[in-house]
């Protein structure tokens, strides 16, 4: 068979699994910035199969822009200072399913945008890793001209909104099947 004739096939994604925990989480990876910087949030939920059951053996990863509007363009996401942000990190989650990251409201990208935090999930049972949005809740008026949210049934959409705590901090649940479904996104070549 000549190399003409040859056609590779990609190998499927593997599922994360518990063996993910030796190599890939690393100190501080849920500090965006510090909890004592002005500004700072939790973002925290629970990561839920089709039956509402926590998944204990899940991973997270966020990106997003800065209270300004910046996507950092900074290296080292991997070294935390506790004073740069990076605008990424990534979380195991605990033994219920919880997890939490200590990060910025974003803000928009452009003028009337409305901000909103990348999510990735890697779980058991995922041969790929599913991609979805959290957006904030405040800006009424750019969630409603968004056109992602835009595009989906109003109890879709909601599925992408995180609630506003009293305190301000951000809680954004994140079920993979069933009643409330997380919306995922696919991204071409992703």
């Amino acid at each position: 068979m000549t190399e003409a004739t040859t056609k590779l096939v990609a190998t499927p994604g593997q599922t994360i699994g518990p063996f993910y925990g030796y190599a890939l989480p690393f100190e501080k990876g849920h500090e965006l910035v510090h909890r004592a910087h002005a500004g700072s949030i939790r973002l925290h939920g629970v990561v839920s199969d089709g039956h509402g059951e926590p998944i204990p053996d899940s991973m997270l990863e966020i990106w997003q822009a800065d209270e300004h509007g910046k996507i950092s363009r900074k290296d080292g996401s991997l070294v935390r200072d506790d004073h740069t942000f990076t605008g990424w990190g990534r979380v195991a989650v605990d033994n219920v399913g919880h997890y939490t990251f200590t990060t910025v409201n974003p803000g928009p990208t452009e003028e009337g945008k409305a901000p909103f935090i990348l999510l990735t999930v890697f779980a058991r049972g995922l041969l790929n890793r599913l991609f979805t949005r959290i957006y904030l809740p405040e800006d009424t008026e750019a969630l409603a001209n968004d056109p992602l949210l835009s595009s989906l049934p109003e109890d879709r959409r909601r599925t992408l909104i995180a609630t506003r705590e009293e305190n301000g901090d951000l809680r954004f649940d994140i079920r993979l099947q069933g009643a409330n479904e997380t919306v995922f996104l696919t991204y071409p070549g992703a």
